[in-house]
């Protein structure tokens, strides 16, 4: 990958210095690496840019102490890590070759494909290629075809764009499928032996309507000292997936399932996640558990980690656990009840002990058979989900705590923590000045005190027209949570110690989790050097994730708001920025941006109000204020709404039932309450 010593430009070698750093390529083709602890970037002309890529890890030497625009120059020695190997765009078809013109992105060379590496593409087809080579003379990224996408099919394509745009492979390896034919399907007495046997208890799963896949199951039971046992039981995909195998590779690379409207992409292959570790009802599964004696009030008196096997004996929906909590009827409804209220007591608890209780809202899409969006849903954590978390969090902490006193050659084992750090004091302070505008006072004297102070404001502002910006600036104000070796706690969750140990199958640090507690139980520890590496790549890979469904949750809003084009809804304003300011509607979840360029005044960019100021009125509009807005344009190539601000004489939306769970309505809600020709409003549901 090392540039030609053609190419390299003339320096000063005793003033060499080489940097290792992220690529940013511009789309005229310009780059930027951003190095660790440098205070700015290191720019690199088009021609000095070798064969790197936009996201690329890489080498970067510096050109004396050449400076070109005020900016240190370099050029490019070494691309040392791929953000990506597959891209998505149109095929170009020449007699004995192709090229592959890429769809978006920064600057990107046309991709060469070779006439046997065609599989049988025409010409204007879309498709995803990886690359497999650099031509040396050429310098030009020579590819292979790994899928023609069907054009016809605009959902679709859309959906993988967004997956590969993000670094997500499409399809799993041959070698890894290879290897997924020859793992042992069925469950050995040999490997029973040495597990604890649960088959007999009872135990069930709750999850959402949909899921595939179970990775969690509880069991309960009365012991005779009157204590109950509670058993977190967790897929033992470790079991299966062996450390350095090709399905191990694959799962790191990939470090995390993705989930988009209308699809998941698995982090591991279908036969895996869905069928040998999937906790089906009434099948032997294998699993790694967290076990608990605790009294009716959710007090743990003892806990014991270890193998287990499992038979589970229901497979709940989140709807189903919640009707028997309200109604005090259902399956297993004492057992259900019991586990319902140690939840809500250990979730009382973890709140007093400094958790913060943010809360957002979650938009469901519902679509037709062909993934059109028909209705949107908003998903409301009820008890049901909250008795999940509760255990869920209870098991991760627990193992976290566990390994962290545990010792190799007198030092702390490396293990794979879930941190949050405390919030930033300077974007703390802004916050707390702007919550005092509102009348929430802050005491920011300590990390203890803040997080008292939130949940006093989030308890505060509950119902009231501020709720919604004081909880989205109060997020946007904590710190990212992430992996890291290095434990510094759970700030948001109160925790001192927190792993993630609860889902393997979609999340790569909780495989590593149950490696290095499996190690811990039998005292043979192997110290991952790698560790703090595959932490940071993990943690970078769920960014990308996160990304992603973002990326597909925003295309869906653009198809849904399609239908609404001129009608009025009501919003809040959900961000502000020097050009304009986004809208988030009332009903429908769907953002969209307001250009100051199609209004009548001249504003300014407030920061600290996080408002636009009009020059010639004061007028504010800022975060959280309630508007009424027009959809004016909605691309699904930009992925992109634009709104324009109806004055205050415009019309008023009604809200439909979408905020309250229920589809929004089918209806252009701007013109009436109910649509004025029946026949053309069930023609346009369907």
């Amino acid at each position: 990958m090392s540039m030609t010593k053609k190419e390299k430009p003339k320096k000063n070698s005793s003033q060499k210095k080489t940097y290792k750093g992220i690529v940013d390529v511009t789309r005229t083709g310009m780059a930027y690496v951003t190095v660790e602890g440098l205070a700015s970037d290191i720019l690199v002309k088009q021609k000095n840019i070798g064969s790197a890529l936009d996201g690329d890890e890489v080498l970067v030497d510096v050109i004396g102490n050449g400076k070109s625009r005020g900016r240190t120059e370099g050029y490019i020695t070494d691309v040392l890590k791929r953000k990506k190997t597959e891209f998505t765009g149109t095929i170009q078809l020449s007699k004995n070759f192709a090229f592959l013109l890429p769809d978006k992105g920064a600057f990107m060379p046309d991709i060469y494909i070779p006439e046997n590496s065609l599989k049988g593409a025409k010409d204007g087809d879309k498709a995803v290629v990886k690359i497999v080579a650099w031509g040396e003379k050429t310098r030009k990224p020579v590819g292979e075809i790994i899928e023609i996408l069907d054009a016809s099919d605009a959902n679709d394509l859309a959906m993988k764009e967004i997956l590969v745009e993000s670094g997500f492979p499409l399809n799993f390896p041959d070698e890894v499928l290879e290897e997924l034919a020859t793992i042992e399907e069925s469950i050995s007495a040999n490997v029973v032996k040495d597990r604890k046997d649960f088959r007999k208890i009872l135990t069930f799963t709750i999850d959402p309507v949909d899921a595939k896949d179970f990775d969690d199951a509880i069991s309960v039971r009365k012991l005779k000292s009157g204590l109950y046992e509670v058993g977190v039981h967790i897929a033992d995909v470790s079991h299966y997936v062996e450390p350095s195998t090709a399905l191990d590779k694959e799962a790191e690379r990939r470090a995390t399932s993705v989930y988009l409207p209308d699809r998941v992409l698995p982090m591991l292959p279908e036969k895996i996640s869905n069928e040998l570790c999937s906790l089906r009802p009434h099948e032997d599964k294998l699993t790694f558990s967290a076990v608990f004696q605790m009294d009716e009030k959710g007090v743990v008196k003892q806990y014991w980690i270890g193998r287990t096997v499992i038979h589970s004996a229901h497979r709940f929906t989140y709807e189903e656990v919640q009707e028997v909590i309200e109604s005090g009827e259902g399956p297993y409804q004492q057992e259900v009840l019991l586990l319902n209220n140690m939840a809500q007591t250990l979730r009382k608890k973890r709140f007093k002990d400094g958790a913060i209780n943010f809360s957002s809202q979650e938009v469901r899409f519902q679509l037709d058979e062909t993934g059109k969006p028909i209705g949107i849903m908003v998903k409301e954590s009820k008890e049901a989900h909250q008795l999940i978390e509760e255990f869920m969090l209870l098991a991760n902490r627990t193992v976290a705590e566990y390994v962290s006193k545990q010792k190799v050659q007198k030092q702390p084992v490396p293990f794979p923590y879930r941190v949050h750090d405390t919030p930033d004091e300077e974007k703390m302070h802004v916050f707390a000045v702007f919550a005092n505008k509102f009348g929430y006072k802050f005491d920011m004297g300590d990390p203890e005190s803040i997080a008292r102070s939130f949940n006093q404001l989030l308890t505060a502002v509950k119902g009231k027209p501020e709720q919604h910006v004081l909880e989205t600036l109060g997020i946007r104000t904590m710190a990212k949570a992430i992996y890291t070796t290095e434990n510094v706690g759970h700030y948001g969750l109160g925790f001192e110690y927190y792993c993630h140990f609860t889902s393997p199958i979609r999340r790569y640090p909780d495989v590593l989790v149950h490696r290095i507690l499996a190690q811990c139980l039998a005292g043979d520890i192997k110290v991952d050097k790698q560790l703090e590496k595959r932490c940071k790549h993990s943690s970078d890979m769920e960014r990308k994730a996160m990304d992603a469904e973002r990326a597909g949750n925003k295309y869906k809003q653009v198809e849904y708001m399609q239908q609404y084009i001129g009608d009025t809804f009501e919003g809040v304003v959900s961000g502000v920025a020097h050009f304009g300011f986004w809208v988030e509607t009332v009903d429908t979840k769907c953002e969209g941006l307001v250009s100051i360029h199609n209004m009548d005044e001249v504003f300014r960019h407030s920061e600290e109000d996080y408002a636009l100021i009009g020059l010639q009125t004061g007028r504010k509009i800022r975060i959280g204020d309630k508007v009424t807005i027009r959809v004016v344009a909605a691309s699904l190539a930009k992925r992109q709404l634009d709104y324009d601000l109806v004055g205050d004489e415009g019309s008023t939306v009604k809200r439909s039932n979408a905020i309250s769970g229920k589809p929004a309505p089918s209806y252009k809600p701007g013109r009436s309450s109910k649509p004025k020709d029946k026949s053309k409003a069930r023609k346009k549901k369907k």
